[in-house]
């Protein structure tokens, strides 16, 4: 492209050309020398013998010689060429590569008449490469050479925008088929210039196709600090500017690319589109092998316009391994304009390209060869078509002006050859030959760097907007094309679904052995054993561990299994299921526990009858305030699905993606304060349920006491609920273990629970039905038996009554004490009178004898026995009534008070108020211990009452 497309050729200081072949050792006699000549010294002497050359370029002499040339061309038109002719100047091998293509256009058109009467005369005027003398050059063609019709030729890129900003000047229309500068696109600057070759520009259209082909949608550019590329890159960035293709970065370099490399690489560019020459692209490919920027996860889109093995010239002046910089080229894609059509076409000249490239390399010989020399070839033909639209315009508008009649002045005729060449349009060996705004809409060609060696793998149309892929010619080092980017897939962590089966299938299991305790606490509810341990709590206890069980489906269903928006509605499901069935659970089993505490350890509670009524009021209120915390953490701040992103992956599959692993959870806002306060009520409720378990521990009715088996059951929830927490809070990015956990602990809680609570029930009811409602803390040994034969006769009927009796007589006791409360009431009131009025004792003997009687029944209705009866029957006959209330008339008033105060009138009303006492207000005080409040023991078995005398010992145990 430009002064960096070069080819090497021996170009000669002069050259005739017009002829029908061109002569590059014609005799001297039939030359006349260039305007631009070298050599100052020869042309001071050929003015010193007088010769004046009517213009400075290639004469046309009468000695050129007519062999080949048709009678009817005989008037010359003159073209002027501006090209490096001088052999010391490398692009001059342009020039000598394109000149047997120009020959070989201008003896076709010739030979053809197309310009009948006229033909091409080119003349060459050596720019050398160089500003000032390459405008200098021009400026004495036009001075002294004939009126040039249009300029033919601009190689050198500087030169050439100089001299085509000054030619709209003069008139005169240029056609470069060299200069591909991006610069000289810009038709404000440069009207009336046109070029057959593509511009730098051209090949970013053929790129955006390519980029949409492989559907790269994000890029990276790397450009080199010249102005030729950093206009080309401009202009790509305006190409892919809503085309839906990003560039991601855009570096640039003077000297040490590395840095930018390794900027491309931190921003994951993967697709770099390059711009720099061959000794910066040895550097560049240098750092991408150390950046490993390089292989199946890279492409590299680069110029094409290097020569063959172009890195070996440059390898030396690198420190990288020949064999490193070939292993991080391999694969690389240059973009080129297209030397020559692959089309089978026949072109313009009636010859296919092929046709004419043999033609060509017959021409050249053994000399240099160019790649523009298709492009030059072209060339002729737009001048020459260009020339005969124009002879066919002024012969249909005005036939008086002809071609010849053109001048450096006359804006008419240059104006017509300007719309003339706009308008050309022909098919050539370069293939389609179309401008627009003066650029080339020619073929680009696309090569791939396989094996050391450039291989063509499609070709750009610009005409047609159309890209070819040759079959099978591309190979990338991967098994697919190079994503654009590191693909980021994003894979939901999810449960996996054979250990969601087993875990279901465990879970089952744990709803059926529920299921059957159910069915075996319904069955055997009137049973003793059951029926004393209270069967609806059993039954919501069972119902709060399958409550739990199915907490377990709910926690292993995620975005695998259900939609998002199910997903969160499970967030919810799931909270509420597993706390109610907590609660229920063990609220239950507190509900029983507390009865039994509040029953033997609370003796005025004895006043009372706790039904299960009770304690399913208990357990709904712990629900309710259940149902108050979750409402509103509901309404305040319910649960959403979030999705938790953590830190890439490398493809297991060897992919050229990464893996983003991405894994659902359920929370809010304050899901710290609201996971405490459910904890901190649950923990409250825990310490509650062991509070009474400890407190009724030493309650040993197997029927009515779980607190042995709740305090298992609350180590074993608690220990495994902290650990699961733990875990659970520890492997939160691993959703197998955490649901494995999670359920594990939800099943072991649920079942050792359930066991607990069951097993020893069933066991018992097996093996000893009757131990149900036995007491063991209160059997006596045979010497207290002995001891106190009534007492244990009594004990020992209370142990052996029947359980079904024991409603019934806690109602009866409830209704005598209500008695013996209105009883003791009248005893105080008598007392009061006993104190202050002696003569009242007959008025007590008399209205309160019956209700001393009436004392004396309560005990024979609970117990039933005479023997007892007749006992308080030898009491009262040893003390009869008649003495208890007699005086003698013969005493004195201060007598009769002594005599109420004697030792015997004080145990004669002790024996009234003390069995009266011991059950109405010795339980207010602490004097009956809780050991004694069950109904089967006796009090003589305390302690406390063992001074009181036989007789009244017997009054205490009946009553």
């Amino acid at each position: 492209m430009g002064s960096g497309r070069r080819s090497h050729l021996p170009a000669p200081t002069r050259a005739r050309l017009g002829s029908s072949t061109w002569r590059s050792s014609m005799h001297p006699s039939s030359r006349r020398p260039a305007a631009a000549t070298s050599n100052p010294a020869m042309l001071l002497l050929l003015l010193c013998l007088g010769w004046a050359p009517p213009g400075w370029g290639w004469s046309r002499g009468s000695s050129r010689g007519a062999a080949g040339l048709r009678p009817n061309a005989t008037t010359p038109i003159s073209i002027m060429g501006l090209m490096p002719v001088n052999q010391s100047e490398e692009e001059s091998r342009i020039t000598q590569g394109v000149l047997p293509a120009v020959y070989l256009a201008m003896d076709q058109i010739r030979n053809e008449s197309l310009l009948s009467p006229y033909y091409l005369d080119l003349l060459v005027y050596d720019t050398e490469c160089d500003n000032a003398k390459g405008l200098k050059a021009f400026y004495d063609a036009i001075k002294f050479g004939p009126n040039h019709l249009m300029v033919f030729g601009g190689v050198c890129a500087t030169v050439t925008s100089i001299i085509a900003e000054s030619l709209k000047g003069w008139n005169l229309v240029q056609l470069s088929f060299a200069a591909t500068t991006p610069e000289l696109a810009d038709k404000k600057k440069y009207p009336y210039f046109f070029r057959t070759v593509p511009s730098d520009n051209a090949v970013n259209p053929a790129i955006l196709k390519l980029l949409k082909h492989y559907h790269w949608k994000r890029v990276g550019t790397l450009t080199q600090d010249v102005q030729r590329f950093s206009e080309v890159r401009n202009n790509l960035t305006g190409v892919l500017d809503g085309k839906d293709i990003e560039i991601s970065d855009t570096e640039s370099f003077s000297d040490d690319p590395c840095t930018s490399v390794k900027k491309l690489k931190g921003n994951d560019v993967r697709i770099i589109l390059g711009q720099f020459n061959e000794e910066m692209a040895v550097k560049v490919f240098c750092c991408a092998y150390d950046e490993e920027m390089y292989g199946s996860k890279y492409q590299w889109i680069i110029p094409g316009w290097y020569e063959n093995l172009w890195w070996e010239a440059w390898i030396n002046s690198s420190q990288c391994l020949s064999k490193n910089l070939l292993t991080a080229m391999e694969g690389y894609i240059g973009v080129d304009f297209e030397p020559l059509s692959s089309k089978t076409n026949k072109t313009i000249s009636g010859r296919t390209p092929q046709q004419y490239e043999k033609e060509y390399n017959a021409r050249r010989g053994d000399g240099q060869s160019s790649k523009f020399h298709g492009y030059a070839y072209d060339g002729i033909w737009v001048i020459a078509r260009t020339l005969q639209r124009a002879m066919n315009y002024l012969n249909s508008t005005n036939k008086h002006q002809k071609i010849e009649d053109f001048n450096y002045s006359n804006q008419k005729l240059g104006n017509i050859f300007l719309n003339a060449m706009n308008e050309t349009r022909f098919f050539g060996v370069t293939g389609d030959v179309v401008f627009k705004n003066g650029e080339r809409m020619g073929t680009i060609k696309f090569t791939q760097f396989q094996e050391q060696k450039e291989v063509k793998v499609g070709e750009y149309n610009a005409v047609d907007d159309t890209l070819v892929i040759i079959n099978n010619s591309i190979r990338f080092q991967g098994v697919e094309p190079p994503k654009d980017k590191t693909i980021i897939q994003e894979e939901l962590r999810k449960i996996s679904l054979p250990l969601y089966s087993i875990l279901s299938a465990l879970t089952i299991l744990g709803m059926i052995m529920a299921s059957a305790f159910l069915f075996f606490n319904i069955k055997n509810r009137n049973q003793k054993l059951i029926k004393m341990s209270s069967p609806y709590m059993n039954n919501l206890i069972i119902l709060g561990g399958m409550l739990s069980y199915a907490s377990i489906f709910l926690f292993g269903l995620d975005g695998s299994f259900v939609s998002e928006k199910t997903f969160e509605t499970l967030c919810t499901v799931r909270t509420w299921i597993l706390t109610v069935g907590y609660t229920t659970a063990f609220g239950a089993m507190f509900a029983k526990t507390w009865r039994v505490h509040a029953i033997f350890k609370n003796v005025k509670m004895k006043k009372k009858i706790i039904k299960d009524q009770k304690l399913l009021g208990i357990v709904g209120g712990m629900l309710l305030i259940d149902l108050c915390i979750l409402i509103c953490w509901q309404v305040v701040d319910p649960l959403r699905r979030t999705v938790e992103k953590y830190n890439m992956e490398p493809d297991p599959a060897g992919r050229d993606i990464s893996i983003r692993p991405i894994l659902e959870h359920c929370e809010n806002t304050h899901m710290t304060i609201w996971l405490g306060i459910v904890y901190a009520y649950k923990g409250l409720l825990m310490l509650f349920g062991c509070f009474l378990a400890w407190e009724t521990r030493n309650v040993s009715i197997p029927a009515l006491n779980d607190s042995k088996y709740i305090g298992m059951s609350v180590y074993n929830v608690g220990i495994m609920c902290i650990i699961g927490a733990a875990v659970s809070f520890l492997t939160r990015d691993q959703p197998n273990v955490q649901f494995c956990i999670v359920a594990l602990v939800i099943i072991f809680c649920s079942t050792i629970t359930l066991c607990l609570v069951f097993v020893p029930k069933l066991i018992t009811l097996r093996t000893n039905p009757d131990a149900a409602t036995q007491n063991r803390r209160f059997q006596f040994t045979q010497n207290q038996k002995k001891e106190d034969s009534k007492t244990s006769t009594s004990v020992t009927s209370v142990n052996q009554a029947s359980t079904s009796r024991l409603e019934g007589l806690q109602s009866e006791n409830h209704r005598l004490r209500m008695k013996i409360t209105e009883l003791d009431k009248d005893l105080e009131e008598v007392t009061m009178q006993l104190q202050d009025t002696p003569e009242k004792t007959t008025y007590i003997k008399q209205n309160h004898y019956q209700d001393l009687n009436d004392i004396l029944s309560i005990r024979n209705f609970t117990d039933g026995k005479d023997g007892e009866k007749a006992i308080l029957k030898n009491h009262l006959d040893q003390n009869p009534p008649a003495q208890w209330g007699s005086s003698d008339p013969s005493r004195t008033s201060k007598d009769a008070i002594e005599d109420i105060n004697s030792p015997e009138h004080i145990q004669r009303r002790l024996s009234l108020q003390l069995p009266i006492l011991h059950h109405a207000y010795l339980p207010s005080i602490g004097g009956v211990d809780a050991s004694c409040a069950s109904p089967c023991v006796s009090p003589s078995a305390s302690p406390r009452h063992r001074h009181v005398p036989p007789s009244f010992r017997v009054m205490v145990s009946g009553l």
